[in-house]
C-alpha cells in the first residue's frame, strides 16, 4: 500500500468559474467528507495528484494549509471526457486501523489450456474490506490450465491477511469461454460441402 502526501489548501470560492480558475493554476478542485464532519473543499496540486490516483486505492495524507494532517482515500474522480485531466476529486478521510470497502483489481496470470479458449473478467475488480492503510494494490488469480467452462469465484482468490470479501463468496470472478471461430469456420466448411454436392 503506498501513501502519497499531497499539500492542500482550503478554499472559500464555490461554482464553475471558482473551478475554472482553480484548473488554470494547474490544481484540481476536491472535496474531502466522512466520519459525520462537515464536507471540506479542498485545492489539490493536479501533476501531483494526477500520478497519485494511478495506483488503484491509494492513500493520500492531506498537508492542509500546513496546520492538519488527514488521511484520505479517493472515492470518486471526474475527469474531462476528451482531455482527460483531472477535473473534480472527491476523497474519503479515514484513519489508521479503520476498515473500509474498497474495490481491488483482479489480474490473471498463466495459460489457459489448449483450445483458443476466451477468459473473461465477470468482475474486474473484487468487492473487500481491509484497513485503510493496508490496502492491497491488486489481486493475482493463477488460470494456468483451465478448461472452458471452468471459473474461478470469489473465494478461490486467497486474500492478503486482514482482508475480508465485500461480495458473495459464490460470485464469479473470472470463467472460461469455449472459443466460438473454429466452431464457425466448420460449420461454414460443412455448409460449402453441402452447397458443392447439391
Amino acid at each position: 500500500m503506498s501513501e502519497v502526501k499531497l499539500a492542500a489548501e482550503t478554499r472559500t470560492e464555490f461554482g464553475k468559474g471558482a473551478a475554472r480558475r482553480i484548473r488554470r493554476d494547474s490544481k484540481v478542485p476536491g472535496v474531502l467528507y466522512g466520519h459525520g464532519s462537515d464536507p471540506l473543499h479542498l485545492t489539490l496540486p493536479g501533476h501531483e495528484l494526477l500520478l497519485a490516483l494511478r495506483t488503484p486505492n491509494v492513500l493520500i495524507s492531506l498537508d492542509i494549509d500546513g496546520k492538519t494532517n488527514e488521511l484520505a482515500i479517493p472515492k470518486s474522480v471526474q475527469r474531462d471526457p476528451i482531455k482527460g485531466f483531472l477535473e473534480h476529486v472527491d476523497l474519503l478521510l479515514v484513519k489508521r486501523g479503520e476498515k473500509v470497502t474498497v474495490e481491488i483489481p483482479v489480474h490473471a496470470e498463466g495459460e489457459l489450456a489448449a483450445g483458443g479458449n476466451l477468459l473473461e473478467h465477470v468482475l474486474n475488480a473484487l468487492p473487500v474490506e481491509a484497513e485503510a492503510t493496508h490496502i492491497p494494490e491488486a489481486l493475482t488469480v493463477s488460470v494456468e490450465g483451465l478448461e472452458a467452462g471452468a471459473s474461478v469465484l470469489a473465494k478461490d482468490i486467497k486474500l492478503p491477511s486482514g482482508v475480508t470479501l465485500a461480495v458473495d463468496e459464490d460470485a464469479v470472478v473470472l470463467q472460461v469461454l469455449q472459443a466460438q471461430v473454429e466452431e464457425a469456420v466448420e460449420g461454414e466448411a460443412a455448409a460449402g460441402e453441402e452447397a458443392a454436392e447439391a
